[in-house]
């Protein structure tokens, strides 16, 4: 019986650990300096600034706008990129997500096309970071004693989980034939914290936050 207490304590004491590192830890994104758009963005004092801390967002009829390019997703090489420890190949992977999600989500709303015209959008996209989820930690934390309470307060904050995944991109609107700039943000998108597919598979995390990221510029435009 000692044995297991023992045990159990040191286990919730590196947990712990975990929890306290992870909270210090930004992974905040930047006002990226190889983004070109950059240096229009100011911090974004609206509603959701904890996922889309910089934007550029004057004032836009986006209902005259039908359709859309969409520009080949850019893998950002900058050296205040927050890719960590990722793979090239992973990162190549999250990229060709990013396209296919983003492309499907938005020709809800857009017709495609190639061509500049008065009433076309054309979309930048810039993945600018992402980490992994470490495999079945990432699972056991969503249950046990000290990472569940920290997932659920973190749930309704809706911040993002321990241990959990995430993927950082540029966001750049122009008017296609003018070449104005409409909108531009960078972003920050993850799973709920208590969603617990999200752990399966060590970019399950970051492609969930890609297919929120496209929802959320759909609903702006």
């Amino acid at each position: 019986m000692t044995s297991f207490v023992i045990k159990n304590s040191v286990h919730l004491a590196v947990l712990t650990g975990i929890i306290i590192t992870a909270g210090c830890t930004s992974t905040a994104p930047t006002r990226y300096s190889g983004v070109e758009s950059s240096y229009e963005m100011t911090p974004n004092t609206d509603k959701n600034s904890d996922t889309i801390p910089f934007h550029y967002a004057p004032t836009v009829d986006w209902k005259k706008y039908d359709q859309i390019i969409i520009d080949p997703v850019d893998l950002y090489q900058g050296s205040d990129g927050q890719f960590n420890d990722m793979s090239v190949d992973d990162r190549k992977q999250l990229a060709d997500y990013m396209q296919k999600t983003f492309t499907n989500t938005l020709s809800k709303r857009f017709t495609l096309t190639h061509t500049p015209s008065a009433n076309t959008l054309h979309l930048k996209l810039t993945l600018t970071g992402a980490d992994t989820t470490p495999q079945v930690i990432g699972t056991f934390t969503k249950f046990d004693l000290a990472g569940g309470p920290y997932n659920i307060v973190q749930s309704v904050r809706g911040k993002r989980g321990l241990m959990s995944g995430y993927v950082n991109y540029a966001v750049e609107v122009y008017d296609s034939k003018t070449d104005e700039r409409l909108l531009a943000y960078v972003a920050e998108q993850y799973p709920n914290a208590m969603n617990i597919g999200a752990t399966f598979g060590s970019l399950s995390a970051a492609k969930t936050g890609i297919d929120k990221g496209a929802d959320e510029l759909l609903k702006m435009l």
